[in-house]
């Protein structure tokens, strides 16, 4: 009998692997805008370079460093929800890439050719439309496909306004289809916390659109102190969690339940008054939810 030989691949660098989707804006954490000491110094431990941009959708991200934090209900929080408690201790053992702003209009356009947005600064062309006027369906199908969503709006400068009216689904197929994931729930608290205790990371004028008419371009207020913009406000963001009740025991990289009829939603949005605009303050709605006041923005893993 010929014996079976057991191999393993070498596992890849991480800074190699990210190479290969990924260019690197600054290798060095940037004091200017991680404004924290500490997590400075927990982003220069991981040894991965703290500012990049995807290849393909250009989405500009900002590692977010491994740590331990409370989770739900801040000390002295009046306006927390029952479901904000019991707070507990989680640690999140690996960092990870975040979105430094809300997933655009243009970025998602470009990749799921379809702007289906309430607040549409533009309208992507579909086979219907393109069939109605005169194309036909392959022809149609051939433009959708080479079509490329134009540039952001000069007078935003540079800046783009978020996508919304997208269900969890939605933006679950843009992150297959792009390489990216849904941060958790722990994962986004943690990351819009940024080393704080208080139910937001500053004033809430400073950082967020709220009790407005609609959404705003991102990146237009302040940054929290890992230099993540919009975490609160302009609009929900979807998370990967199925909804439950939180437990008191301490977590390690919670991933939510299993299951459930839910999907969870953080952040706040552009109406609603600063009561809901909270770093705790978690939601849940039907995956297949869709409204001009729900976006999100996405995670990798190096």
């Amino acid at each position: 009998m010929t014996p079976v030989v057991s191999c393993m691949l070498p596992r890849m660098n991480p800074k190699v692997a990210l190479e290969v989707w990924a260019e690197v804006i600054e290798a060095e954490v940037d004091p200017a805008v991680v404004t924290d000491a500490t997590l400075r110094d927990a982003i220069k431990a991981t040894g991965l370079p703290w500012r990049v941009r995807d290849r393909g959708t250009k989405i500009e991200m900002l590692l977010v460093p491994p740590g331990e934090f409370v989770m739900g209900k801040s000390t002295g929080d009046d306006a927390a929800g029952s479901n904000e408690l019991p707070a507990h201790e989680v640690k999140l053992t690996k960092a990870f890439y975040l979105g430094r702003y809300q997933v655009t209009q243009q970025q998602f356009a470009g990749i799921m050719k379809v702007n289906q947005s309430s607040f549409a600064k533009f309208v992507a062309p579909t086979v219907g439309a393109l069939m109605e006027d005169g194309y036909t369906e392959s022809q149609a199908q051939e433009k959708v496909k080479s079509w490329v969503a134009p540039p952001p709006a000069s007078d935003a400068k540079g800046k783009e306004w978020p996508v919304e009216l997208v269900s969890w689904g939605d933006c679950a197929a843009f992150c297959k289809k792009a390489g990216f994931r849904l941060p958790t729930e722990a994962e986004w608290e943690y990351a819009c916390r940024a080393g704080t205790r208080t139910p937001r990371y500053g004033e809430l004028d400073e950082i967020a659109w709220y009790s407005s008419r609609e959404t705003q371009a991102v990146g237009t207020k302040q940054a929290n102190a890992l230099g993540l913009h919009d975490m609160l406000g302009n609009v929900y963001e979807w998370v990967n969690d199925w909804y439950g009740d939180y437990s008191a025991d301490a977590q390690t990289n919670p991933q939510g339940p299993s299951s459930g009829a839910y999907r969870v939603l953080r952040g706040g949005y552009w109406y609603v008054n600063r009561s809901l605009c909270r770093a705790s303050g978690r939601y849940g709605n039907g995956p297949e939810y869709s409204y001009g006041l729900v976006g999100f923005r996405v995670a990798r893993t190096p």
